[in-house]
């Protein structure tokens, strides 16, 4: 398991403490209306950070082409319909291109700088001319409005315990999810950004915001610097 990370409940655990039977049964939500809004009809997507395909199932249903790309086997091996890649996300290098990149979940809050840029710079190097890249970043209130909870429709309840900072500009988050049947927590780092910080980081990558696509400004349309 990474330093600062954690992950408990019932099945696999991968490294950065995610529970691949947990999102297995998390129901899917806005997120392939806001992709298929923002792309082109049949586009090629690379997905990064697919996890066990609850976007992905969605978009290929939808008449997309998508890649998926995680680090976790365990997580890739409920993918179905779409090509899959196991490894790291920073050190991708396929010889080749995408009309769409996806970095969702959150991942460009990952706490290490160096593997942020690294995702940043898989995303502009897979991206085709005139593509964009699309990047759920985390709420204006997401750390401070802790702790809180939220029962979901489906019959599950999502609470974020806790997030504390640990002095180097990153949180320690716990999130906990309790099923009539099963509970599961996850314990991760992240480094909370500002918007101003979230286009500066952008912008150092060599990307640039397009625009925002949700009025919460949650998810982000890029572009390269240049485009």
């Amino acid at each position: 398991m990474r330093e600062g990370y954690e992950g408990t409940g019932p099945g696999a655990i991968t490294p950065d403490g995610c529970a691949v039977e947990l999102y297995s049964r998390l129901p899917v939500g806005n997120e392939p209306d806001i992709i298929t809004a923002a792309v082109p009809a049949g586009a090629r997507i690379l997905e990064l950070g697919s996890g066990v395909g609850r976007t992905t199932h969605p978009l290929v249903e939808r008449g997309f082409t998508v890649t998926a790309v995680d680090e976790s086997p365990d997580m890739l091996e409920r993918v179905q319909g779409a090509r899959t890649i196991c490894g790291p996300i920073e050190s991708l290098a396929l010889d080749e291109t995408f009309d769409a990149v996806l970095l969702a979940s959150f991942l460009v809050h990952t706490g290490d700088p160096e593997v942020r840029r690294g995702m940043l710079r898989t995303c502009l190097r897979h991206l085709a001319p005139g593509g964009s890249v699309l990047i759920q970043r985390e709420g204006e209130n997401y750390h401070t409005e802790v702790p809180r909870e939220r029962v979901d429709p489906h019959g599950f309840t999502i609470r974020i315990a806790a997030s504390e900072p640990l002095g180097d500009g990153t949180n320690s988050v716990r999130a906990e999810y309790e099923f009539p049947d099963a509970a599961w927590t996850h314990t991760f780092v992240v480094r909370p950004m500002t918007r101003e910080e979230f286009e500066e980081t952008l912008v150092e990558s060599g990307l640039r915001v397009a625009e925002y696509l949700t009025e919460d400004r949650i998810w982000v349309r890029a572009v390269p610097v240049e485009g």
